[in-house]
């Protein structure tokens, strides 16, 4: 099983350009990410992190421990971005319910088009890390969402724009699109004859996506 990552080590090894700056474990973590998306994966091996990013791999257990706090700590540059983003939309007092839900199903489908491993990498680490580990991030990132889809989706059924729904359901619903879509590259290639996932593409899955889910929520 995983754990959090371990603390950095006393010195960078010998040779390497970031002893002391953040700049290296940027890389990494850009370059994990860059490898994950486009290999379609949800892991790496140290030494294509390491040509990816031209670094030495050591500096993987310099500024992660390991692998497994490596991935963690993609997972929690990425997360971060969502949770962010759906706490100051909630916070907005000038916004419409149907406005604001709008905004964020656009937020998700963009998100996930970035970090296409995203919710396959959040269920391997819950699945993978220890006890305490999987709370952790359960708390830091599943909760916070499951609270904002409460008040968002409160906040619609109390105005009277949105039919009574399940906030809890809407949390797999919005996370099953998003990710089912950009995980299935393998079927957009074998079915539809199509083998990159580019801008264009979606843009429409996420006008389709906000249509679909936007129909079945509102009220009238």
């Amino acid at each position: 099983m995983t754990s959090a990552a371990a603390p950095p080590a006393q010195g960078a090894p010998a040779g390497s350009e970031a002893e002391g700056s953040g700049s290296a474990r940027d890389l990494l973590l850009a370059a994990a990410s860059a490898v994950m998306r486009e290999g379609d994966l949800v892991d790496i091996s140290l030494s294509e992190l390491s040509l990816r990013s031209g670094l030495n791999s050591a500096l993987v257990k310099y500024y992660f421990g390991n692998k497994a706090g490596l991935l963690t700590a993609l997972l929690d540059r990425d997360m971060a971005e969502i949770v962010r983003s759906v706490d100051a939309l909630v916070a907005k007092d000038d916004m419409l319910p149907q406005d604001k839900l709008r905004r964020h199903i656009s937020r998700c489908i963009d998100t996930y088009y970035r970090y296409p491993y995203l919710n396959r990498l959040l269920m391997r680490l819950v699945r993978d890390s220890d006890e305490a580990e999987a709370q952790r991030i359960a708390d830091k990132y599943l909760r916070p969402l499951s609270r904002a889809y409460d008040q968002l989706i409160g906040e619609g059924v109390r105005s009277g724009v949105f039919r009574p729904i399940d906030p809890q359901l809407f949390y797999f619903t919005m996370s099953g699109a998003a990710d089912r879509f950009f995980s299935a590259r393998l079927v957009l290639r074998h079915c539809f004859g199509q083998d990159s996932l580019t801008e264009e593409l979606r843009d429409r899955y996420r006008e389709h996506t906000v249509d679909l889910i936007m129909a079945g929520i509102l009220a009238h």
